[in-house]
């Protein structure tokens, strides 16, 4: 799929998926394997690996610290930098991060902690998404950091070990920053956690994967305790199902669609797997068998969801809680004003579009359900899980649907649209800019 903004998707109103979805690798946990892989002394090999955007700016960063890289098929080949590649004296090498969060906040620490000066480098409203955690933090362990409120930031000097203190209500991208980070230093670490933790699963994400790859992180009541003088070791190594992306697939699966999801594992450390019982809260009918899942549609009824550890999922909640009889509250969830878009803002404005009706407060949205959409004309908002939930809220519209900025799919899942039509949709995405 083309970058450009300058185009729109076009869906009839109405219709279902029918089929089997073979659900793309998770990206949280691509992020994760490709940086333990990068700090490795020696080859590794991941699979499956989807190139979006996402992946692109991480692969962008390793390779900047001096790894390298190749991509064949789906199976990508990663030659580490052995954890430690310079003494911090040398002039800062450009990190591109393009608009991809998770890989600023994770590479970071990690480039400081290997003895890289970085500049680091985003797109888009990533420029100005927080990064004020790393200029207090980092000053105190040695490193300079140097920018005027955003990006490009540039961090000079090699990180100590040492006690950090980090709130625990921050983005958890900020922790497994440093989690991966520290193992690296000279001396012990200890992560101090200052308020209750939120998105804890995904720091059980990356103290799994750090495991995988030979790196020992012991949790703490108040923390975690990080052995320094640590190395990770390379290995093959294979990525999960992404049950972010599954969310659309159960949303579609809960609103009329009858679909079978394979690649997930149960005993994922990914928040996200939670989606199960969410959308079974909304009345869909599924089915755990070995190796697949299966939705079907039940009697829809709403739900109050708690969202403070699967933010990703809100806006395909939003949608299906739009379908359902009553009135849906979602709360918890103040940290998606600062995703891609203003994420509550853009879910109420994209229900409201379609012909729902939904308010977004301080910290998440109230929704009250509808019988059926009316269609209309939604705006993306350059935000890819905007325009993925748009499209799946389209198979329940009397009405056409159209979305602007359906590329920002790329972000996340470029192939998004295609499975889309493969399971019976009629998603007809124009480049205007052709």
């Amino acid at each position: 799929m083309s970058d450009t903004t300058t185009s729109i998707c076009m869906i009839p109103g109405g219709g279902s998926l029918r089929g089997t979805v073979n659900i793309p690798p998770s990206k949280s946990a691509a992020h994760r394997a490709i940086l333990c892989a990068a700090l490795a002394d020696g080859r590794s090999v991941l699979s499956p690996i989807e190139l979006s955007n996402d992946m692109k700016a991480t692969l962008n960063a390793i390779t900047a610290l001096g790894a390298k890289a190749q991509l064949s098929g789906d199976t990508l080949t990663i030659d580490g930098i052995g954890g430690h590649s310079g003494d911090a004296s040398g002039e800062p090498v450009d990190v591109r991060c393009l608009e991809s969060g998770s890989t600023l906040r994770f590479i970071i620490p990690i480039a400081c902690a290997a003895g890289i000066n970085g500049r680091f480098i985003g797109e888009g409203t990533l420029v100005t998404r927080p990064i004020g955690l790393y200029s207090e933090l980092l000053p105190k362990a040695g490193v300079e950091c140097a920018s005027e409120g955003g990006l490009p930031l540039v961090c000079k000097g090699k990180l100590q070990s040492g006690e950090y203190e980090m709130p625990g209500n921050i983005s958890s991208q900020f922790i497994t920053g440093m989690l991966m980070a520290l193992p690296l230093c000279d001396g012990d670490s200890f992560i101090r956690i200052t308020t209750p933790l939120q998105s804890s699963a995904y720091v059980d994400m990356t103290i799994r994967c750090m495991n995988d790859f030979g790196v020992k992180v012991i949790p703490e009541e108040s923390g975690w305790f990080i052995p320094g003088h640590q190395r990770y070791a390379p290995r093959n190594y294979t990525v999960e199902g992404d049950w972010s992306q599954a969310g659309f697939f159960l949303a579609a699966g809960a609103l009329g669609s009858e679909l079978t999801l394979r690649g997930l594992r149960m005993d994922s450390a990914q928040g996200d797997r939670a989606a199960i019982e969410l959308f079974r809260g909304f009345g869909a009918e599924i089915s755990v068998g070995e190796g697949e899942i299966k939705v079907r549609p039940g009697k829809r009824r709403a739900q109050h969801i708690n969202a403070e550890q699967i933010p990703d999922l809100v806006p395909c909640l939003a949608v299906c809680a739009a379908l359902c009889e009553g009135t849906t509250i979602i709360d918890h969830a103040e940290r998606l004003r600062i995703k891609e878009s203003d994420r509550l803002t853009s879910t109420a404005a994209m229900i409201h579009s379609l012909g729902g009706n939904a308010q977004a407060t301080d910290d998440g949205l109230i929704i009250q359900g509808v019988e059926q959409f009316t269609g209309g004309a939604v705006d993306g908002f350059r935000d890819h899980r905007i325009v993925m939930s748009a499209a799946v809220g389209a198979l329940c519209a009397d009405g056409e649907v159209t979305i602007t900025t359906p590329y920002s799919v790329n972000k996340s899942y470029p192939s998004f649209f295609e499975v889309y039509n493969s399971l019976g949709g009629k998603a007809n995405v124009i480049d205007m800019g052709k």
